[in-house]
């Protein structure tokens, strides 16, 4: 398909232009500061569809943010591909750390990325990715290439949840059905070891309180004589996990399926060195749960993390008080079979039966989603990987992905569709960390891969 790289070739730089301008918005979900910017992305993202060629654009109301609709039906007999993406990013919080502005894209070269890489919040997870498809989907129109019927339906929530997404789909099976649904928002192993993701992993999330005293106590005159709120919060959070890293919550492994010597030899076929891990990320040691290597901790097995914790004075100097109370952000990974309102359940119980009588427990759930799995025998994952082998010039490896993507679980639920997660990114990308950044080439690549897809799926049909 030569016009694929023609095409590309001789539109490149107004590509990464296009894309630069997208990652100027700071489309921040979880930030009401940044209301106006999300819904001044929405409608950037829009207008793309319109310039591309879609139809029927619509920038759907939801009780939060807009989801960005748009379509092309050449013909109700060929199979329809529903395209997902997010345009809302995550918060680029700690500002300091950023060597350029996270709404300031700049291109580097970088070790990794040679031919250069926007650096900018949303880069890689999620703006970079999905304008892929909205740059291929123009490329096929331009072209007159496009073999089958396409849906678009690109949202501002993921990064917070995707509640309002999920009522939409409900409410929307008729015009957002399809026959295969595909996603950029996941990764590849490396530049020159393409992959495909073929398992996420289910989340569930909390926010805790532990309450001590009815105000903040001088830490002299009230010391070892009332519970301090941060003190206990540490111990409880301490007893959650085992001296060989398990999760202690009762039940938490119950639905969990340990994988067969077969399946954790292809785990370990996929290229990881060990010591390049440490080194990118400079630590002196790997830690995780024993009798299981860094691969499998990231993608098959459950995990429990504090995302942030809080209390008491955090300012200049010395304050001597024991704070009423003391927060934490609480994290659960799950692997199949485990339940997201299960989990949330018995962590609830578990958590609140560690506290001493000298303390007030509050869990508060936030947002969950359940784990997925694509097989890779369906027509779909093999116009993935035939088109991959086209472009890399080998066969993806089959992965399992430590992160979340809650929605594509509802959207089998709902659409009764299985999603391929055809991603580009890179796990050093520093995605939802300062610095995020997304290649020249991967952003490239998958503009070329993308239309590979759609022939191959086509004539699978």
């Amino acid at each position: 398909m030569e016009h694929i790289n023609n095409y590309i070739n001789e539109n490149k730089d107004r590509f990464i232009n296009e894309l630069i301008d997208l990652l100027k918005i700071p489309s921040i979900s979880a930030d009401p500061a940044y209301s106006a910017d999300v819904l001044n992305c929405a409608d950037a993202v829009a207008k793309a569809m319109t310039d591309a060629g879609a139809d029927n654009i619509e920038i759907c109301k939801t009780a939060g943010y807009p989801i960005v609709y748009a379509e092309k039906i050449i013909d109700s007999n060929l199979p329809t591909v529903l395209v997902y993406g997010h345009y809302d990013v995550q918060p680029a919080d700690p500002l300091e750390l950023w060597t350029s502005g996270p709404f300031e894209p700049v291109i580097k070269k970088t070790d990794i990325h040679p031919e250069g890489a926007i650096f900018a919040r949303g880069s890689c997870d999620d703006k970079g990715q999905f304008y892929m498809h909205v740059k291929a989907f123009e490329l096929m129109m331009n072209t007159n290439t496009l073999p089958c019927n396409i849906k678009l339906m690109i949202e501002g929530e993921e990064e917070v949840g995707s509640e309002n997404l999920g009522v939409f789909v409900k409410e929307n099976k008729e015009r957002l059905k399809c026959d295969a649904i595909l996603i950029s928002d996941t990764g590849i192993i490396a530049n020159d070891t393409p992959s495909i993701t073929t398992g996420l992993r289910g989340l569930s999330y909390m926010e805790v309180e532990v309450r001590g005293s009815n105000r903040d106590l001088h830490s002299g005159l009230y010391g070892g004589a009332v519970a301090n709120p941060i003190n206990i919060l540490c111990e409880m959070i301490a007893k959650m996990k085992d001296e060989n890293n398990q999760i202690t919550i009762p039940g938490f492994y119950d639905n969990v399926v340990e994988l067969s010597a077969d399946e954790r030899e292809d785990i370990a076929r996929a290229p990881f060195s060990l010591d390049a891990y440490k080194k990118a990320l400079d630590l002196s040691d790997i830690h995780g749960e024993e009798s299981y290597t860094t691969m499998e901790r990231n993608g098959i097995r459950p995990t429990l993390d504090v995302n942030g914790i809080w209390g008491g004075y955090t300012g200049e100097g010395a304050k001597t008080v024991i704070a009423s109370k003391a927060y934490a952000k609480i994290s659960m990974r799950l692997v199949p079979n485990q339940s997201d309102a299960e989990i949330t359940d018995k962590f609830t119980k578990y958590f609140e039966s560690l506290a001493p009588k000298s303390v007030t427990v509050k869990v508060s759930p936030h947002h969950g989603g359940e784990p997925y799995v694509s097989p890779t025998d369906i027509p779909a994952y093999l116009a993935a990987s035939k088109a991959m082998e086209t472009t890399y010039g080998k066969k993806p490896v089959p992965v399992k992905s430590g992160g979340s993507i809650p929605i594509v679980a509802l959207f089998e639920k709902e659409l009764g569709v299985k999603s391929i997660l055809l991603g580009f990114g890179l796990d050093s990308d520093a995605i939802h960390s300062p610095n995020e950044h997304y290649g020249i080439f991967n952003y490239l690549k998958g503009i070329e891969t993308i239309p590979h897809f759609f022939a191959n799926y086509a004539k699978a049909h």
